[in-house]
């Protein structure tokens, strides 16, 4: 259904928000967003729930109401859990622990945005048939309910690990542009995640100190520093692609210099 179906479903039923919140299990600020077309595209998840109260078939019992923010300990955070926030904020799941995510800077999206399109533009050129992906996309990276992440770029090789609703399953490359809030998290938590994991291949880049730092989980112990004057080569692609960070730098260079005025 599309949601202004399901708006003027609403309105045949007479139900109000708070009734297909309860029906649905949803949040109501949630279901609110969502039917008041603040939110425009609603996770997956979202609109099968919303489905299920306003589609044709009518639920047989009211589910109980669930709550969208339960007081838990952090490490005791489940898949469940992740699902019943808004979807407007942003949020990692790691070993059961809740991480909320600020927004990304301008040079985080260019930088990020830039490598992603030669990645895509390298796959399309040679007929390959692996996937770059950029945020947002939830990767379910150990296949259970306690870890949901979102990496900021991503390729995935095998096909049948990409559903609907996410990756299910380590991503065979990974790149995480640091922040401020980010950098401990990515640098020390996502890299031990990652390498257990099964990711092949694992990018930081530095914005602040224009660096690069590539891990290479399947041949080398040790990362390789690259500053951003460097062609960095794709170790899963047997370095057949290499990024440029001089041209990448020139994309967000004006934001430096500006910094500097």
């Amino acid at each position: 259904m599309t949601i202004k179906e399901m708006q003027e479903r609403k309105r045949e039923l007479g139900y109000s928000y708070a009734q297909i919140a309860e029906l649905s299990g949803l949040p109501l600020g949630t279901v609110q967003k969502v039917l008041g077309g603040i939110t425009l595209t609603p996770r997956y998840d979202t609109i099968m729930a919303l489905e299920s109260v306003l589609g044709e078939e009518q639920p047989m019992a009211v589910r109980e109401s669930a709550r969208p923010y339960n007081v838990k300990k952090q490490g005791e955070y489940r898949l469940e859990d992740y699902y019943q926030y808004p979807d407007d904020i942003r949020m990692e799941l790691i070993d059961g622990v809740i991480y909320d995510m600020t927004s990304p800077t301008s040079a985080h999206q260019i930088i990020s945005g830039f490598i992603h399109s030669k990645m895509l533009q390298h796959v399309l050129n040679n007929g390959g048939k692996c996937l770059p992906m950029i945020a947002p996309i939830d990767v379910q990276l150990d296949c259970d309910d306690r870890t949901m992440v979102e990496p900021d770029v991503l390729i995935v090789c095998d096909r049948d690990k990409v559903i609907d609703r996410c990756v299910y399953g380590a991503p065979d490359f990974i790149i995480e542009v640091l922040s401020k809030s980010t950098k401990k998290k990515d640098s020390v938590i996502k890299l031990n995640k990652y390498l257990n994991a099964g990711v092949r291949e694992y990018w930081m880049i530095d914005p602040d100190k224009k660096k690069v730092i590539v891990y290479d989980f399947a041949h080398d112990e040790y990362p390789i520093i690259y500053g951003f004057d460097a062609k960095v080569p794709v170790g899963i692609w047997n370095g057949d692609l290499e990024i440029d960070f001089a041209e990448v730098y020139d994309h967000v260079r004006f934001l430096y210099e500006r910094q500097k005025e």
